[in-house]
């Protein structure tokens, strides 16, 4: 195939050197976004009469047929020598339809198309990616309503701390997930400008109308500076910190269920169908898929550094570095939507053993600080009453007794204010029930949380 800009050069390109420069091999997947923007592009160029009616209707009708046959698979990029998507399709299409197809390319640049090609594409992508998240939600709101009142330990510096419910403990991730919805919001709302018009980087000529095609692709305006819309990649700098933060509260998530798996913990079991054994140990049963997105947390990461490191010192305009956008965004986009579909039944078909998290959470001395209050609340200083459930403890742990199991008379000699009430106010159950302030482990306030999840899952 003649490179289309052949006419500048006596001699063609080496073909080591052809092979380096092309990203078909890559960037083939936005071909459906590509056509639909030439189709748009050529509504345009008739409407302004820059093509005639006769014109604009050849390269719309060609161009469907090709979007066809690549969904058919009766055209494949197999063998092609085009440099990119962008000219395999303006050569697929002028094969077919003769002149007519040479003049698609009238008012725009490659610069200015692969920027929207780019943009169309990862809205789509951020739009599946919402749908898992909010399919991911909807596992964890579940999760939670079944598990609302089994208690478990909460730990801080990874110790046993105080007393709360596994629902309220997975809802924390629930809240993250949120977070990252809106995130994905956010960048999709600054993604949806058109840059389409802004050619190479100076603008063009011909009468165009860039808003019409904003507006036919879904955009919600256009790039107000033609050498910005061409170098702009800040949206895909945004996009893959989005997805970097979502990663890391997939890997945190996946950390738990690493350790709750474990046989020190107990907490939950996964089923087999997301675990794997060993090739040497019959006994094995190993969290994999856990492990891979806590991995897999690192690539992502890495594709954000690489994009920035590549942009850090690009002059305007467009530059071929900037080729090395699509490969990192392509592979964290594909990395997301993986762990996305891989962690959310795993964590629906995975066992909550609740009997092992109410064992744990009675033998740590967690509800120490309830102990603490019960006599703030009888009108002891809680400093004071701190450093007296502190010697409590300490005796507890050095005669083997727990905080339930200890006489009443023993807890007089610390302070004659305890009365025989203590061991409701200590009890676990009456710990997390205690718990009514706002956004707390108390059952209101999980019911809350869940009732939130819900109503935004439906919204």
């Amino acid at each position: 195939m003649e490179k289309m800009w052949a006419g500048r050069f006596s001699k063609t390109l080496d073909k080591q050197a052809d092979d380096f420069n092309s990203s078909l091999r890559f960037d083939n997947r936005m071909y459906k976004q590509d056509i639909t923007g030439s189709i748009v592009h050529a509504m345009m160029l008739g409407k302004q009469g820059i093509i005639s009616e006769e014109e604009k209707a050849q390269i719309i009708n060609g161009l469907g047929a090709i979007v066809k046959d690549i969904d058919e698979g009766n055209l494949t990029f197999a063998n092609s020598d085009a440099e990119d998507i962008h000219m395999f399709v303006e050569a697929e299409l002028t094969k077919r339809i003769g002149d007519a197809g040479k003049k698609l390319h009238t008012a725009r640049s490659r610069n200015d198309q692969v920027a929207l090609d780019l943009r169309l594409y990862l809205l789509n992508e951020a739009e599946e990616i919402g749908a898992l998240l909010k399919e991911l939600l909807g596992v964890i709101r579940d999760l939670a309503a079944a598990h609302r009142d089994d208690i478990m330990p909460g730990y801080t510096h990874l110790q046993r701390a105080q007393p709360v419910t596994f629902a309220h403990h997975v809802l924390a991730y629930a809240m993250m997930f949120l977070r990252d919805f809106d995130r994905l919001g956010d960048a999709a709302r600054r993604m949806r400008i058109s840059p389409i018009g802004c050619c190479a980087l100076a603008g063009t000529t011909y009468d165009t109308d860039r808003e019409f095609e904003a507006e036919r692709l879904g955009f919600l305006g256009i790039t107000l500076n033609s050498m910005d819309g061409v170098s702009d990649r800040d949206f895909c700098v945004e996009l893959l910190n989005v997805f970097a933060i979502l990663m890391m509260h997939l890997s945190r998530f996946c950390e738990e269920i690493i350790l709750w798996s474990s046989w020190e913990f107990q907490f939950v079991e996964l089923d087999d169908s997301f675990t794997t054994g060993s090739s040497i140990m019959p006994q094995k049963k190993n969290s994999d898929m856990a492990e891979l997105i806590r991995g897999k947390t690192g690539r992502v990461y890495g594709d954000l550094i690489a994009l920035l490191t590549t942009l850090k010192g690009l002059p305007l305009a467009y530059n071929k570095d900037m080729q090395e956008d699509k490969e990192a965004i392509f592979d964290a986009v594909d990395t997301v939507k993986q762990c996305l579909a891989v962690f959310a039944p795993m964590i629906a078909t995975m066992k909550v053993r609740s009997d092992n998290m109410k064992k744990a959470a009675g033998e740590g001395f967690i509800n120490a600080t309830d102990l603490a209050d019960y006599l703030t609340k009888k009108g002891v200083a809680f400093r004071t009453a701190y450093k007296t459930v502190g010697e409590i403890v300490a005796y507890c742990i050095e005669n083997g007794k727990v905080l339930e199991s200890l006489p009443l008379a023993t807890y007089q000699q610390f302070d004659p204010m305890f009365a025989e009430d203590l061991f409701e106010e200590i009890s676990l159950e009456t710990c997390v029930k205690k718990r009514i302030s706002a956004g707390g482990t108390g059952p209101e306030s999980v019911q809350k949380q869940i009732d939130f999840i819900t109503e935004f899952i439906n919204d």
